[in-house]
């Protein structure tokens, strides 16, 4: 019986071949999909579920309360660390700091030979053993509670340890980091997986960190340093509310009152770090879990849509098969017997689309793994175990859904009508569905597609705001030693280069993911403000470099240490000041310094930060000991020649260290390259279910043109004209997509309103982006069913009227 159920079946497919390709086609893209979207969202949810003790695991965040959602800083201040143990002392080998580093160079020897690696940035860290405590690591050589005890110490990872010393056992070989202090290797252990926020490598020794030289001082409680976080291991009697209310007890306890008054210390669990947008992490990739429902709903929608495609064609064909199925009733098959013909029918086309899915997916697996950043490591959809039980699920409910309601409306059709040829009477009913369903899979695409248009709008307008500062034909590069004869030894080696209009000496880019906040002293104020302000120190060349604008008084003059200030608008604007010119001659002290220096200048507002966040005060200085990274201002006729005389002039300078150098505008771009990779994904989405969509509608329009084909022949016998009947074919649809638009806008304009909040900076809805997603609906629609309705404008009404 059931292999009579599947012969029947493939013969009716093959019989109507064209529809079959058609559901297909449609099916085997929407499972395509499914299965793309579901490998994403897997991966995604299980970043950091490794770890045994993960939720006990917490990372200690500063929350300033006036700033919202906009006020949390991961950066810790270093004095933190040890305070915390001793006022917890439940939490002394239960609490570590990991300190990260920028780009950093490690030299290896080998003999007489030095090889030289630069690693990129927050892959060396300083660490302590408490850490491999509390995450979880698989140790080749070495041991947990002891390889990181001692200073000067260093655990790779295996792939780290191949880089540097080959297939030779690393055990008691000995790296620099960065020409200023050696590391005996005492560890290695296996790479951490991809879906991980602590990418380390390269593990150095936390109790090394004193030596070699942190970034912000040890005693400093106002100053952090974003690579420098916390985390903490409650035990399993505290709960994270109760460690928070303890918290903030703490930070009123060592911190200054005003800014213990508005800044919290939290705890924000390490499950949810890769979810939260509102905060970075070492790895710069997050994705809010509003996004992965959006995708996982995206993908039910092309799916729905495939579906819609199937129900529609099949109830199309409905009435062609009537008089089959009165014979068949005839013959005595029940109705139970004719829903499992029908379901077996849908279930050959769902297997089928499984496969061609299947081949599909795993083709396109490392392009789209490319646009989203994710690692597939080496993933065979065949044998995937969770990825077959998936698609298992997934035909099931692609058959019950796409099936279910053709085998009711076919096995119920009465033998004595169907005989007769008298169910068209029916078919209105399954028209005003078929209607129906087209209006749904058009409201999807459209609201996929005023999604995609307003993303686009967004991506746009990131690209073309004025920052404040100029970001074009600049490059910049790390420096190393900041010793005044080595640095001015540089400049005067450039210096008459043609083609390089400036130079400037800085510790960060005016927009950065390096960041230096701290609080500070103003006027006679004895206590800190309640606000902190981001640091920018540079030399005077930075303005001209750069190109920001001076609003008020001047520039600070030449010196290695901070001797005077400039600030920027927003500074100005948070003290209550109106007129820039009231704050020259001010005075203030940074951080935990009690030296107040002069405020001589204010520069109009430039973002530090990337435009999910506003504008914060910040402060301008000279400070030799913080001077990071060269820029250079190129002219732009600049090329590659003059890249190379820089690069000569650098090695000298700096012949123990590597060469590299960035564009300034390439790295703004990656600031937005999690939007970029979604927008670029959403792109594909939108074209994939506007595509599936047309399927179906071309199947019914060619089903529409064929039932009808005698009324199209006695229209143009009594004088219809070829657009007229092209008319009549065309403006139900068009009729269809206008309901769409109106029920998909509203909706649409939700969604993106909800996304658009993740930005300080955004664009504004206009209502032409419907009006243009409506006229590009309607356009594909009539393009869609132009092919057959043309054909049935064209038809001879002689033939149309002698056929049966």
């Amino acid at each position: 019986m059931i292999r009579n159920y599947f012969v029947t079946s493939f013969r009716n497919l093959r019989r109507n071949w064209n529809f079959t390709i058609l559901n297909v086609v449609g099916l085997t893209l929407g499972i395509a999909c499914c299965l793309l979207i579901f490998f994403t969202v897997r991966y995604e949810l299980s970043f950091d579920s490794h770890h045994r003790n993960m939720d006990r695991i917490f990372r200690i965040v500063k929350y300033n309360k006036s700033l919202g959602d906009k006020g949390y800083n991961t950066g810790m201040p270093l004095p933190a660390l040890a305070a915390l143990r001793n006022d917890f002392p439940e939490l002394k080998n239960q609490v570590t700091c990991t300190y990260a580093m920028r780009e950093t160079l490690v030299t290896v020897k080998k003999g007489a030979k030095r090889e030289k690696h630069a690693d990129q940035s927050n892959t060396v860290s300083f660490i302590g053993p408490e850490y491999f405590r509390m995450f979880d690591y698989t140790w080749i050589k070495g041991s947990p509670s002891t390889s990181l005890a001692n200073p000067g110490s260093v655990v790779l990872s295996e792939s780290q340890a191949i880089k540097y010393f080959g297939h030779a056992d690393p055990m008691g070989k000995t790296i620099n980091v960065n020409n200023q202090m050696d590391f005996l290797v005492t560890g290695i252990v296996k790479d951490p997986p991809a879906t991980t926020n602590f990418p380390f490598h390269t593990m150095l020794s936390f109790s090394s960190l004193k030596e070699y030289g942190a970034f912000t001082n040890w005693d400093d409680w106002a100053s952090s340093y974003g690579g420098g976080q916390m985390y903490l291991m409650l035990p399993e009697a505290v709960s994270q509310k109760k460690m928070e209310q303890q918290l903030v007890l703490f930070g009123k306890k060592y911190r200054e009152p005003k800014q213990a008054a508005t800044e919290d210390f939290v705890l924000q669990p390490v499950k949810d770090i890769h979810f939260d947008t509102k905060t970075s992490n070492y790895t710069g990739r997050s994705i809010s879990k509003g996004m992965i429902w959006s995708m996982v709903m995206v993908g039910v929608f092309i799916l729905v849509t495939a579906c819609v495609n199937f129900v529609n064609l099949a109830t199309a064909q409905a009435l062609r098969r009537a008089k089959e199925v009165g014979v068949r009733k005839v013959l005595g098959s029940t109705r139970g017997q004719l829903l499992r013909q029908y379901f077996s029918e849908t279930a050959v086309i769902t297997v089928t689309s499984v496969f061609f899915a299947l081949a599909i997916a795993q083709y396109v697996l490392p392009y789209v793994a490319g646009t989203l950043n994710v690692r597939p490591d080496g993933v065979v959809f065949f044998t995937d175990l969770p990825v077959l039980g998936f698609l298992a699920v997934l035909a099931v409910l692609t058959t019950l859904l796409a099936g279910f309601y053709p085998a009711i409306v076919v096995s119920g059709y009465q033998p004595v009508l169907a005989l007769k040829g008298k169910m068209r009477t029916a078919g209105n009913r399954q028209s005003h569905l078929r209607s129906g369903l087209i209006v749904l899979q058009f409201t999807i695409s459209q609201i996929v597609l005023i999604g995609t248009l307003i993303a686009y709008s967004q991506m746009k307008y990131f690209r073309t705001i004025d920052l404040g500062f100029q970001k074009d034909e600049i490059i910049s590069m790390p420096v190393y030693g900041q010793e005044p004869e080595k640095l001015n030894a540089l400049k005067t080696r450039l210096v008459n280069e043609p083609g390089i209009i400036s130079m400037s000496y800085s510790a960060f880019t005016p927009m950065s993911r390096s960041n230096w906040q701290t609080g500070f002293k103003f006027e006679n104020d004895a206590e800190m403000l309640d606000f902190d302000i981001v640091m920018r120190p540079a030399d005077t060349a930075y303005v001209k470099t750069y190109g920001l604008t001076l609003l008020a008084g001047r520039m600070y003059l030449p010196a290695d240490t901070m001797r005077e200030y400039v600030v920027n608008e927003a500074f100005v604007k948070k003290l209550g000041l109106k007129d820039p010119n009231d704050i020259l001659g001010k005075r203030m002290a940074i951080g935990g310094s009690g030296v107040k220096l002069p405020i001589v200048g204010v520069v109009k507002n430039f973002n530090t930060f990337s435009l999910h966040r506003e504008i914060i005060p910040c402060v301008l200085t000279t400070d030799i000991n913080n001077y990071l990274t060269l820029n250079i201002k190129l002219a732009s006729s600049a090329d590659r020649r003059l890249i190379d005389k820089i690069e000569k002039a650098w090695t000298a300078t700096f012949p123990d260290y590597l060469f590299s150098y960035h564009y300034f505008d390439q790295t703004l771009s990656s600031f937005y390259e999690k939007e970029e990779k979604l927008f670029a994904l959403f792109r594909i989405l939108t074209g994939i279910a506007i595509f599936i969509g047309c399927l179906g509608l071309y199947g019914v329009v060619a089903f529409m043109a064929e039932s009808r084909i005698k009324e199209m022949g006695i229209r143009k016998a009594v004088g219809a004209s070829a657009m007229n009947i092209f008319g009549l074919f065309s403006i139900d649809f068009v009729k269809l997509v206008i309901i769409a638009l109106v029920i998909a806008s509203p909706v649409a304009w939700y969604v993106m309103n909800e996304w658009l909040q993740g930005f300080t900076y955004q664009v504004h809805i206009s209502w032409w982006l419907y009006v243009l997603a409506g006229m590009a609906a309607i356009v594909i629609a009539l393009v869609t069913t132009s092919f057959q309705s043309i054909k049935a404008a064209f038809v001879n009404p002689v033939t149309a009227l002698k056929s049966e």
